[in-house]
């Protein structure tokens, strides 16, 4: 078998390969011609990749070989979709894609050890906290579709939500990983306010966002990593599903007695209401239709239809909310579901990183980062698919998004300094790291 960073470099060929099909295939079905543009964009995203592949071999030699591979093939995707879509936009995620990959480098650079973020836990739980509840100060909150998600500085424009979720997983991590003893032995009657602290403050942040921030899919994101978190620390079924009582107990209370929040629940249960349909309702309702209008196989690259003739949207936000929308159109559901295949694979790399973990800590760290990842994965396409209501949360590394992409680099580069860290102190201990 080939060495691990061997098999990351070569896993990086079809990635390229994919980028320069994709964009043939959308360039064909504009023009009926392509030239050599194709082979510089995938020359291009090739060339960005290897120059990260070889940092991480000389940084992190024993990290995980497929996680950033299979960031690669999301990451390629989403490019071409969106430069299916609008190829302003796609330059402009090209660019934040480097963006994304400077922040990963010096995530690693600056981070010799992850446990250092132990120390510092509290102080970056408040910036947590801040950066959530920034898109709420006047002057610089933005309000985007009824929802207070971005800050906006000048010109300067993002969402500190994508940020403060890596915030709250570390502390989160980081205090469970202190309690855990107490948790998993204590009986709930005997367990006092401050073991209960961190679940109550989740809980309250959840439910403030819901009514301050109006953010649905972020609420629902932070309180579903908090007790992955919880489960993966104590074992007990018993606390997760008080926490999860506490959720659905707030939500409920607030989906009844919130405009905002009442709106949306009400949009998910009948889009295709009379008074809904065409208004509040009109994007679930044409994802929907896009989605059945793609049938097992799909249209093909650049065949859905986004906007009338004369200038009407058919689909909203097609490369944000409902870029999977797009995607099952073109590709159909094997299309789609080949996308959710990649996303697996990701969460079961993390979550195997957690699992060959030396400390609990870390392990509490890389399972928390992975599952808020994936339960991002879910509330987007769940909402997408009429599952949950629908949020503006975006989907990982494929949606456009500055944030978004910049933020799950970052979290990237955290998993992956806690795979090197494991794997190179599992044969000084006499342990067997499995590929």
């Amino acid at each position: 078998m080939l060495p691990a960073r061997w098999r990351e470099l070569f896993s990086l060929i079809p990635v390229s390969l994919l980028v320069t099909a994709g964009f043939t295939a959308v360039l064909i079905t504009r023009s009926e011609s392509t030239d050599e543009v194709t082979t510089t964009y995938g020359l291009f995203f090739l060339g960005c990749c290897v120059a990260a592949h070889l940092f991480i071999r000389a940084r992190l030699p024993d990290a995980d070989p497929y996680l950033f591979p299979l960031t690669a093939v999301l990451a390629a995707f989403g490019l071409v979709m969106i430069y299916r879509i609008d190829e302003e936009l796609a330059r402009e995620q090209a660019q934040w894609f480097v963006v994304g990959l400077a922040f990963f480098v010096a995530t690693i650079v600056l981070l010799r050890d992850h446990r250092v973020l132990e120390r510092y836990r509290y102080t970056i739980a408040a910036a947590g906290l801040a950066l959530l509840f920034m898109p709420r100060l006047p002057g610089i909150g933005h309000e985007v579709n009824g929802a207070f998600l971005a800050v906006k500085i000048g010109s300067i424009q993002f969402q500190p939500a994508e940020f403060a979720k890596i915030a709250i997983i570390v502390f989160l991590a980081s205090y469970l990983n202190d309690t855990r003893e107490v948790l998993v032995t204590g009986r709930i009657p005997r367990l006092s306010l401050k073991h209960f602290g961190p679940l109550l403050l989740v809980w309250g942040t959840a439910m403030l966002m819901l009514v301050f921030i109006r953010d649905l899919g972020s609420s629902l994101m932070f309180f579903g990593g908090f007790l992955a978190l919880l489960y993966v620390a104590t074992a007990r079924l018993s606390l997760v599903a008080a926490g999860l009582g506490l959720f659905l107990a707030g939500a409920t209370f607030f989906a009844n007695s919130i405009s905002h929040v009442q709106e949306r629940v009400d949009i998910w249960l009948d889009p295709f209401a009379k008074d809904v349909v065409d208004d509040e309702g009109y994007q679930i309702a044409q994802g929907l239709f896009a989605q059945a209008d793609g049938g097992l196989f799909g249209k093909g690259f650049g065949e859905a239809l986004l906007e009338l003739p004369n200038g009407g949207t058919i689909l909203p936000a097609p490369h944000t909310d409902l870029v999977y929308a797009v995607i099952t159109n073109e590709l159909g559901l094997f299309g789609a579901a080949g996308l959710v295949l990649v996303y697996l694979l990701f969460a079961q790399r993390g979550f195997k990183t957690s699992m060959v973990a030396n400390d609990g800590f870390s392990k509490l760290l890389a399972a928390g980062l992975t599952a808020v990842f994936a339960l991002q994965v879910f509330v987007i396409i769940g909402g997408v698919v009429r599952v949950i209501p629908l949020t503006g949360v975006t989907l990982p590394f494929v949606s456009y998004g500055g944030s978004s992409l910049v933020a799950n680099f970052v979290l990237l580069a955290l998993l992956l300094v806690v795979s090197d860290s494991a794997r190179r102190a599992a044969p000084r201990e006499g342990g067997l790291v499995a590929t």
